[in-house]
């Protein structure tokens, strides 16, 4: 199995990728990586971190795996559906959603972080604001 890294303000974490749940995915996400970019607290979802990648052109993605009610380290892609690309990383409860409401995005990895980090990541972003993450297949 693959493993994405997350290095979120020099922060190391590992993400075991699903490639049999999310392969199409999976791939789209192979192309554009390794990606540097800022990690911003979301909006409409909770607790939830994510990385706009709108300005990213993806191939055709279709839904698989997908879920608007992630866990804590399910890492999401959201390939525009309905609302900007994002890649979702919740932090807590979070239901996925925008201003056009709910949202499916497909899980495309677990990310290997304790419950008190993804919790202290969620309030950072939220207090102190965007941190740079930079996110690559190892």
């Amino acid at each position: 199995m693959g493993e994405l890294e997350f290095d979120i303000g020099g922060d190391v974490y590992t993400a075991e990728l699903l490639e049999d749940e999310a392969p199409e995915s999976i791939d789209a996400m192979r192309d554009f990586l390794p990606l540097e970019s800022d990690l911003m607290h979301v909006r409409w979802s909770g607790h939830a971190t994510w990385v706009n990648i709108d300005e990213i052109e993806l191939p055709e993605v279709p839904r698989e795996n997908h879920t608007v009610y992630p866990s804590r380290g399910d890492i999401l892609l959201y390939p525009g559906y309905r609302n900007e690309k994002e890649i979702l990383v919740p932090c807590g409860s979070t239901c996925f959603k925008s201003p056009a409401g709910e949202l499916a995005g497909n899980h495309v990895a677990n990310l290997d972080a304790t419950q008190q980090e993804l919790y202290e990541l969620e309030q950072d972003t939220l207090k102190n604001g965007q941190k740079d993450i930079t996110i690559r297949e190892v």
